[in-house]
């Protein structure tokens, strides 16, 4: 303690000056906090709610980043499923061609004008493929693949996406080729249900796009009417449809004789064991007259009869059933067809169909059967593209000059309606898919947008000043100082009436 009435020491100015310095540097600290809002403004404030709410803050802000970027990624989408709704509705404009195109009435000017059509639709599908880009970057020509969404804050916390190729070129579907119709000899058709080799059966394994889907079973000498039911029934929910025909080149009527004999034919159509319809006799000694029987029967077979520019009769049944044919080497001329080997003797045969399978992957068949794989069903497919259909011909040939196999496949038409039809449907999936990775990141937005909201406020609580408090706290850090400022003013008062005992 100082000594009483001293003038060199003065401890009550000096406790009022230590008050003041330490209300001042109060009265500093929460004026900061009231200017700021904050109640931690530097790592000295409080170090270890700095270290949490800088945290939170890094935390915050890559919330703020990834909800944008999933936005963008959005905005992506939308521009993507536009392009293809405009292709799809192009591709429903083919379709609507396409349908066209295969009725009967069309000339061959107009079905040529048809496909001046297509073509430039195709190439309107084309161009939009390779024209749709967002912030420069290609979407659907094949090459957006694999790409990542940054969709959270954290690494790892992302979304992938490709989007396939859906220029003209790359839709469409694969099948398998149009077999030549299987003609099995020496059989005659009171035991085509019961005879146990010769006819094309067997099970049946269908891959489509690396995946086995399942089989069928091919019965003995089973119609590919009946075959290609059977898959579409099985598989047609699972993108495989099957379409069968039975067309069959049997070649020129022959004879020993010179002057020609009488070829006398029964015919009738089959399946399921059992005869359809009804049979037929036809007679004839010239491939043409020939024909002309048979077609007088049709009605009651479904068997039609055709001649190429070779000379060859063609028989088409018109379900694919199976076609029984018995009594051609059997005259007196022991008459024949130039394309049909047969035993000594035999004067029977039933021709079996092809069945052709469409899908959107490529397809592989594979089996027990003996000549089943082989003859009713191809065991490879091809892909045909939208690019490639031809709504004017028949697949390159015409009915007059066309052989078996070629007859065997679609016209043009027919077969730009199921290419139209699998490019829709690969633009649906795609769409669809797209669709669901938008749905994925509004819902991923929308946890964000709820994860920030509480992550901001958790750092409210830690840096956010209690205004109120502070208020509060600040009155009274003034007040404090003020009255310090007293206490320093009346001690050197004091300190100075001591001066008057001065003479």
């Amino acid at each position: 303690m100082s000594a009483v009435g001293s003038i060199l020491t003065n401890q009550g100015a000096l406790d009022a000056l230590q008050s003041i310095s330490s209300t001042s540097a109060m009265n500093n600290t929460l004026e900061n906090e009231m200017s700021t809002g904050l109640a931690i403004s530097s790592p000295a404030s409080n170090p270890a709610g700095y270290i949490t709410a800088q945290g939170f803050t890094s935390q915050l802000n890559g919330l703020t980043q990834a909800t944008s970027n999933a936005n963008q990624a959005v905005s992506l989408l939308q521009t993507a499923q536009g392009a293809m709704q405009q292709q799809i509705g192009v591709v429903q404009q083919l379709n609507s061609i396409a349908v066209q195109a295969a009725n009967g009435t069309q000339t061959s000017q107009e079905a040529t004008s048809l496909q001046s059509v297509v073509s430039q639709l195709t190439g309107q599908v084309s161009n939009i493929a390779s024209q749709t880009q967002f912030n420069n970057v290609s979407l659907l020509n094949g090459t957006f693949n694999n790409v990542q969404f940054q969709v959270g804050a954290n690494e790892g916390q992302t979304m992938s996406l490709s989007i396939g190729n859906t220029a003209a070129s790359a839709l469409g579907m694969y099948q398998t080729g149009g077999a030549a119709s299987t003609v099995n000899t020496a059989v005659a058709m009171s035991t085509m249900s019961t005879a146990t080799s010769g006819g094309a059966g067997g099970s049946l394994t269908i891959n489509v796009g690396g995946s086995t889907l399942g089989s069928v079973t091919a019965t003995t000498y089973e119609s590919a009417a009946s075959l290609s039911s059977q898959v579409n029934s099985m598989y047609g929910a699972k993108g495989v449809t099957a379409s069968a025909s039975n067309v069959v080149n049997l070649g020129q009527v022959t004879a020993a004789s010179a002057t020609g004999g009488m070829m006398t034919l029964t015919l009738a159509a089959s399946g399921s064991g059992k005869t359809i319809g009804t049979s037929y006799q036809a007679t004839g000694s010239s491939t043409t007259s020939l024909m002309n029987s048979i077609n007088k029967g049709t009605s009651d077979t479904g068997i039609s009869a055709t001649m190429n520019s070779a000379g060859s009769l063609i028989l088409t049944q018109a379900s694919a059933d199976n076609i029984q044919v018995s009594g051609y080497a059997s005259g007196a001329d022991g008459a024949s067809f130039s394309s049909v080997s047969t035993a000594t003797g035999a004067d029977a045969m039933s021709i079996q169909g092809s069945v052709q399978l469409a899908a959107g992957s490529e397809i592989a068949v594979s089996g027990t059967a003996t000549g089943a794989a082989s003859g009713m069903v191809n065991t490879t497919s091809s892909f045909t593209s939208l690019a490639q259909v031809n709504v004017s011909t028949v697949n390159g040939a015409t009915p007059s000059n066309a052989s078996a196999a070629q007859l065997n496949t679609q016209g043009g038409a027919n077969q730009a309606i199921e290419v139209v039809n699998y490019a829709l449907q690969s633009l649906n999936n795609a769409g669809g898919q797209l669709g669901a990775v938008q749905q994925g990141l509004t819902a991923n937005i929308n946890n964000l947008n709820t994860t920030s909201e509480n992550v901001t406020s958790a750092l409210g609580v830690v840096q956010d000043a209690n205004l109120p408090q502070v208020a509060n706290q600040l009155t009274q850090a003034q007040i404090q100082a003020q009255a310090g400022v007293a206490a320093l003013k009346s001690s050197t008062t004091m300190q100075q009436s001591y001066l008057s005992l001065l003479p």
